[in-house]
C-alpha cells in the first residue's frame, strides 16, 4: 500500500503535519499542497489550538517536484495561484500558531513553508536555499517578503541572486528563524513550545500573530489602532478573566482557548 504523502496528528489541541515524501526529499506535489490546505481546514474545525510543520526524512522541502507533479506548466503564475496561494494564504490567515520544525535543506517554495511558522526552530544540520535563480526562475510563495521582512533588503538580494545555500547559523544570525537546535533536540522542543501555545490563550495568541504582520506594514498610529481594537477583544475572552484571577491567586493559568 502507498504510503500516504501528508501524515496527520491531533494531540493535545496539536496539529501536526508531516511532509511524507522522503524519496523526493518532501517536494511539493500539487497533491501535497491540496493535502496540507485541506488537513488544515479540517485540523481547525476539530479544535486545534496550535500547527506544527515538519518533514519525513532528512529534509523538510526541497520545494516544488519539477520532475514529478509538481505544476509546472507554460504558465507558471497560474501553477501559483491555483496550487500554492490557497495554502500560504491560509497559512497566513489561521487563527492559532504555527511552529516550524525544520530538520533537513529547505529549498525554494520548502524555504516559504519553512518560514511561514510563527516560530521557526532549525535543526543545526539543516539549511535553506532559495535556489529559484539557479533554474532560471524568481522566488515565489512569498519568499521575498517572508525574507526581506526579517533580513532585510541585502541579505534577501544575497540569497535570491545567488541561490546558494544559508546555513542554521546563519539563517538564525540573520533573523530568519528562532532558534537553531540540536538536530537529536528539535522534533521534542517544537513539540514542545507547540504544545506550550496550544495551552495558551488562544484568542490572544491569534491577535497577536495578525497584529505583528500588520504592523510590518502599517504606519505608528495605524498600529497602535489595530493593537486597541484587538485589546478590547482579548479583553472580553474568557482566557483573560482566568489569566487575571490565576496572577491574583498566584497559580499557574488554565487557558481553555476562549
Amino acid at each position: 500500500m502507498t504510503p500516504p504523502i501528508l501524515l496527520i496528528a491531533l494531540e493535545d489541541g496539536v496539529l501536526t503535519l508531516t511532509l511524507n515524501r522522503p524519496e523526493r526529499l518532501n517536494a511539493l506535489s500539487t497533491a501535497l499542497l491540496a493535502a496540507l490546505t485541506e488537513a488544515l481546514d479540517k485540523g481547525v474545525v476539530a479544535g486545534a489550538r496550535a500547527v506544527l510543520l515538519t518533514g519525513a526524512g532528512r529534509a523538510f522541502c526541497s520545494g516544488a517536484d519539477l520532475a514529478g507533479d509538481g505544476g509546472v506548466s507554460p504558465n507558471l503564475g497560474e501553477t501559483l495561484e491555483q496550487f500554492y496561494h490557497p495554502l500560504f494564504t491560509r497559512l497566513a490567515g489561521l487563527e492559532i500558531p504555527v511552529v516550524s520544525a525544520v530538520n533537513g535543506p529547505a529549498v525554494g517554495a520548502g524555504v516559504a513553508l519553512a518560514l511561514a511558522g510563527d516560530i521557526v526552530l532549525m535543526a543545526r544540520s539543516a539549511y535553506l536555499q532559495l535556489g529559484f535563480v539557479n533554474i532560471g526562475l524568481v522566488p515565489d510563495a512569498g519568499a521575498t517578503w517572508l525574507i526581506a521582512r526579517s533580513a532585510g533588503r541585502a541579505r534577501t538580494l544575497e540569497m535570491a541572486l545567488l541561490g546558494e545555500a544559508m546555513s542554521a547559523d546563519e539563517a538564525k544570525a540573520a533573523g530568519l528563524v528562532a532558534r537553531m537546535v540540536a538536530d537529536d533536540a528539535l522534533a521534542t522542543d517544537a513539540q514542545a513550545i507547540a504544545r506550550r501555545l496550544a495551552c495558551g490563550p488562544t484568542v490572544a495568541i491569534g491577535l497577536i500573530r495578525k497584529q505583528v504582520a500588520a504592523a510590518l506594514d502599517a504606519p505608528l498610529a495605524d498600529t497602535m489602532a489595530i493593537e486597541a481594537g484587538n485589546q478590547t477583544r482579548a479583553g472580553r475572552t474568557a482566557d483573560f478573566r482566568e489569566g487575571v484571577t490565576a496572577f491574583v491567586q498566584k497559580r499557574a493559568p488554565a487557558f481553555k482557548g476562549q
